[in-house]
């Protein structure tokens, strides 16, 4: 998957964008293919504003709870060595990338978004790493041990991925900066790190505080 490709997908929302390889402070060992911010040498005009708000190019930015999620797999590697990971709303695949340098025996990127699969599998290619890839959560394959999603309840409405993920594996893994209280006891909370949007996107503060929870095997 070349770089163009995702230029072609992001050039749908904004004329003027591409991605650059960069390596987002927060899981500096991954090498990514992001917005470049070097093309906004102007602000944005009203139709290209009205076009990134109507159609948004997640998958080209590295959100603070997927680096955050990404490194922290990278340090505690045995969470996925040699099981079967499925990374839930995949966006840019960071996280995907790091479960499978980390030693997972498969790696399954799952997104609604085309684009953002195009995107995971770009950034696969550039770190030297094979995922699989899944637009319907609803077909995915019936052996997982383990979700791992970041930042997906940013909408009420999403809450109850909750419990669907713990149906759906025995082990859970989730980052979210949104969300302060989870209200399920089941998910344990691991840590809190700081880090930010990648491009920073100079959101609220509160929004750069990720906590990461884990949901065990027979928790």
């Amino acid at each position: 998957m070349s770089p163009e490709r995702l230029n072609e997908r992001l050039r749908k929302t904004l004329s003027r964008g591409r991605v650059a390889e960069t390596r987002p402070a927060g899981c500096p060992d991954i090498p990514l293919y992001l917005f470049d911010p070097a093309v906004l040498e102007g602000p944005l005009s009203h139709d290209e504003a009205q076009a990134v708000v109507a159609e948004p190019a997640y998958w080209s930015f590295c959100w603070a709870s997927g680096q955050v999620l990404a490194q922290w797999i990278l340090e505690h590697p045995d969470i996925v060595r040699g099981k079967v990971v499925l990374d839930f709303g995949t966006g840019s695949g960071v996280v995907a990338v790091a479960a499978a340098l980390a030693g997972a025996a498969r790696v399954i990127a799952c997104d609604l978004d085309p684009a953002a699969l195009d995107a995971a599998a770009a950034n696969a290619e550039l770190n030297g790493v094979v995922l699989e890839f899944f637009e319907d959560w609803n077909r995915r394959p019936e052996d997982i041990d383990l979700v791992t999603a970041a930042d997906v309840l940013y909408d009420p409405e999403n809450r109850p991925l909750l419990e669907v993920f713990r149906a759906a594996a025995p082990e859970v893994l989730l980052a979210d900066s949104r969300v302060r209280n989870l209200g399920n006891d089941r998910y344990e909370k691991q840590a809190v790190i700081e880090a930010r949007t990648w491009p920073d996107l100079n959101e609220f503060e509160e929004f750069n505080r990720v906590r990461i929870y884990r949901v065990k095997a027979g928790g």
